[in-house]
């Protein structure tokens, strides 16, 4: 057969076409295709790749922290002891889960170890330290007690966020944590048990109370404070303390509606009960559990939960057996239907829900320097719940939309006076917890046995609202986060500088 000659425009034999290079611009589109493909196929990241445990610092204010360098592996054990020591003091504090956990990160991350796990549990904090080609050590801290202490709090806070800064190394660092765990606390007893009286006189004439239900309820609280620091004295647990402080300020309520007040005016039991119970009510504890379970701590968060629950039951269990002995002394029925108008304008409940939040503060021993802020927070938070009924959202949504503007606020202020969130929220919210609800489905379950069915429900509603204002804190702060960035690297800033 005869080739075909040179140049002829004959196909070739096996009859398919020549195929033309492809040009510059093709390739880069078939690249790009493939590039589209492979992401809508494939995810960037593998997904059983490991999460960096600095990732955990983000959104938190200690994200990206100053690596401090120069031989720190060589003293791993001193880094941990101190971490630990410092996780203790924030849990004894207060503190949540998920904030001792990124101070724990960022300082050691700072200090110079990158290969930690962090676990933590209700009551004990982990360290797991795992060089390469060294032997791991592991630690453990146990927390034993709690206390009030939120300036004792804010001041750790501030030293992690010098930590992080990079501008105190660990010998300092474990000086100053040892100062702070050894200061005495802003108040003295003696102020806190008047600022607890203060609270549920005032708080009691901002429901609608006058000036003899707000008497009653300062001198009644005076009591029940006595009686909780006697009972302590007497190594009683908790739980009987509490109910033991509820039964009391519930009798004495009972009591001056069924003989009648000194000055001769007969004053409603509910206003009264309410300013007591108030602030039994483990509010801190309640929002830092919500905060641990919404955060990824369920075990954290299932042992504070069965804290809150078992204080919440003893002030329920004080208010129901007062409830029993007044009707044995032949308590005449109560209207748990009455309401009660505001006693004054609003102008004056404005400042006396700031004084509230004040005493609130002192019986939490905040720092003095965040008293008037918290005390702004609170009031504008007070004024949302106003507006939120108002306009017609329902007495368990408002608690809870207020909720949310406290948390956001709370996070911005409390980050601007080098201060966690909880510091601020927690005075702050406590004026949004149902207590006029709590004392009448009680007094429905214990007296009306023919309307248990509208007291267990009232209780639920209680305990709706009470989780809808944590949840409220909560979802606040997240809110609050974008906004408060550029707050932080401003505070690491000022320490720098320091």
């Amino acid at each position: 057969m005869t080739k075909p000659p040179r140049g002829s425009n004959r196909p070739p034999a096996d009859g398919l076409p020549k195929t033309e290079p492809l040009t510059a611009s093709q390739l880069h589109q078939n690249a790009a295709a493939k590039r589209m493909l492979r992401r809508l196929v494939q995810g960037e990241n593998p997904p059983t790749a490991p999460l960096s445990i600095v990732d955990r610092l983000a959104g938190s204010p200690y994200a990206n922290p100053m690596i401090q360098v120069g031989g720190i592996d060589e003293s791993a054990r001193k880094t941990m002891d101190f971490a630990l020591h410092l996780a203790e003091s924030m849990f004894r504090y207060g503190a949540g889960a998920l904030e001792v956990e990124t101070s724990i990160i960022a300082v050691t991350a700072a200090l110079g170890l990158k290969n930690i796990e962090v676990d933590i549990t209700n009551q004990s904090v982990g360290i797991n330290y795992a060089a390469k080609d060294q032997t791991p050590i592991t630690l453990l801290r146990v927390v034993r007690s709690w206390t009030n202490n939120y300036a004792g709090l804010a001041q750790v806070h501030q030293l992690v966020t010098d930590i992080v800064a990079g501008g105190v190394g660990r010998d300092e660092a474990v000086r100053r944590l040892d100062e702070i765990v050894r200061r005495p606390k802003p108040f003295p007893r003696w102020m806190v048990t008047v600022a607890f009286a203060v609270f549920s006189a005032v708080f009691v004439a901002v429901i609608g109370g006058g000036p003899g239900a707000s008497a009653v309820a300062f001198a009644s609280n005076l009591l029940i404070s006595l009686v909780a620091r006697k009972l302590g004295r007497w190594r009683t647990p908790d739980f009987f303390i509490t109910a033991a402080c509820s039964f009391v300020v519930t009798v004495i309520a009972l009591l001056l509606w069924r003989f009648g007040s000194p000055v001769g005016i007969r004053l409603a039991p509910a206003i009264v009960v309410v300013g007591g119970i108030l602030l039994l009510l483990p509010t801190g504890r309640l929002v830092s559990s919500v905060q641990d379970a919404i955060n990824g701590f369920p075990v954290t968060a299932a042992g504070r939960f069965l804290s809150t629950l078992l204080t919440f039951g003893a002030v329920v269990a004080g208010i129901a057996v007062a409830f029993v002995v007044g009707d044995r002394i032949g308590m005449e029925p109560i209207d748990v239907t009455e309401t009660f108008p505001p006693a004054y304008p609003l102008w004056v409940q404005v400042i006396l829900v700031a004084i509230a939040v004040v005493a609130i503060g002192v019986t939490e021993q905040t720092d003095w320097k965040l008293l008037l802020p918290t005390a702004a927070v609170g009031v504008v938070g007070h004024l949302a719940l106003i507006g939120g009924e108002a306009v017609g959202v329902g007495p368990r949504f408002s608690p809870a939309l207020a909720a949310v503007v406290i948390g956001l606020l709370a996070r911005v202020v409390a980050l601007k006076m080098g201060a966690p969130q909880l510091v601020v929220a927690v005075p702050a919210g406590l004026i949004l917890l149902p207590g006029l609800t709590i004392f009448r489905s009680m007094y429905v379950l214990t007296i009306e046995e023919s309307e248990i069915l509208l007291g267990a429900g009232g209780m639920l509603s209680a305990g709706a609202i009470v989780f809808g204002v944590a949840g409220g804190i909560v979802l606040g702060d997240t809110l609050a986060r974008p906004l408060t960035r550029s707050l932080a690297s401003n505070e690491r800033r000022r320490s720098r500088r320091r």
